[in-house]
């Protein structure tokens, strides 16, 4: 059952594809705040994968994540996870990010759950528009 204080936990080695240059969102090999953002989804996902029901999944909605150091390649980086509240299908998630030395990045982050089938067969409706 889906309640408050459960957390999670990821970590990855910043490697060159994770780097802000290989991705896009700047010039630097240093990790990439778009890649910051997917680990933090990830790992809010993977919390809760356990407790929803079958035919259920999770979709990010929204994130407020400041970016507040720069990690280069070759570090490890962590990103933590509590969920914070509850609103019928409404999660939020609280996120911190370290590399070894520093905390990286902090915010939080929402997600809905959904039926599986009705959010697919409403996504692809829209290819018959």
């Amino acid at each position: 059952m889906l309640q408050l204080g459960i957390k999670g936990k990821q970590e990855l080695l910043v490697t060159d594809k994770d780097t802000a240059k290989a991705v896009g969102s700047g010039g630097l090999n240093v990790f990439a705040t778009p890649a910051m953002i997917a680990l933090a989804e990830k790992t809010a996902l993977q919390s809760i994968l356990e407790y929803l029901s079958e035919g259920e999944s999770t979709v990010g909605t929204k994130l407020d994540i400041s970016h507040i150091a720069a990690t280069p390649v070759g570090m490890k980086v962590s990103c933590e996870t509590e969920l914070i509240e509850i609103d019928r299908r409404k999660l939020v998630f609280s996120v911190n990010v370290y590399d070894e030395v520093e905390k990286i990045g902090e915010g939080t982050h929402e997600r809905f759950i959904v039926n599986d089938e009705r959010f697919m067969t409403k996504a692809e409706s829209k290819i018959s528009l």
